[in-house]
């Protein structure tokens, strides 16, 4: 099916896959690219230098600027804050923007703040409202602010019990951690 574009919308880009549906009040910049069967809330903002792929989830009150890079079958809940200026100053525009980048399969829970230059990992959960500084592994579960490792999630996002020095998903699965790498045990 062909994209799906709210005539409030202001959609100056044409790099978006077949089946994204795009809500009113929405602008994207014309060279941002948007993947396939996405969905863009309300009252979103997506710069030039923006990359989403296919599957994503982009909730109401969230801005994408320059450098953000949102892989494969992410969710981003509403009203969540990206940056990408280490060291913002009115019309004073650095050489280049601080590159985010969050990786397939995360998850970024309602009005997390997101600062420039990290990489959230694939399959993290960003507990709503964290202040998230620095780089999040895969399977992470972070939150408070600054966020940090709370646990670790499995694929399907629930999260791992601790006990007798292994990480259980309910399905049985058993995890080690090592250096802050979740490994199947």
């Amino acid at each position: 099916m062909p994209v799906k574009i709210h005539p409030l919308a202001d959609v100056q880009s044409t790099n978006i896959g077949d089946d994204t549906m795009i809500w009113q009040f929405a602008i994207v910049l014309s060279k941002a690219s948007i993947g396939s069967n996405c969905n863009i809330n309300c009252h979103t903002f997506i710069e030039n230098d923006v990359r989403v792929g296919n599957n994503v989830t982009i909730k109401s009150g969230v801005y994408l600027w320059d450098g953000i890079t949102i892989e494969d079958n992410v969710f981003v809940g509403p009203n969540v804050t990206f940056t990408n200026d280490r060291v913002p100053r009115s019309k004073v525009y650095p050489t280049e923007f601080q590159q985010t980048t969050i990786k397939h399969h995360a998850s970024i829970g309602a009005a997390a703040v997101i600062m420039g230059g990290i990489t959230i990992g694939e399959y993290a959960l960003i507990g709503a409202g964290s202040v998230v500084t620095k780089d999040v592994p895969a399977f992470a579960l972070v939150f408070g602010n600054p966020a940090t490792i709370r646990g670790w999630v499995d694929a399907r996002g629930e999260k791992l019990k601790q006990e007798n020095g292994f990480w259980l998903a309910k399905n049985g699965d058993r995890f080690n951690v090592d250096n802050n790498i979740l490994v199947k045990a």
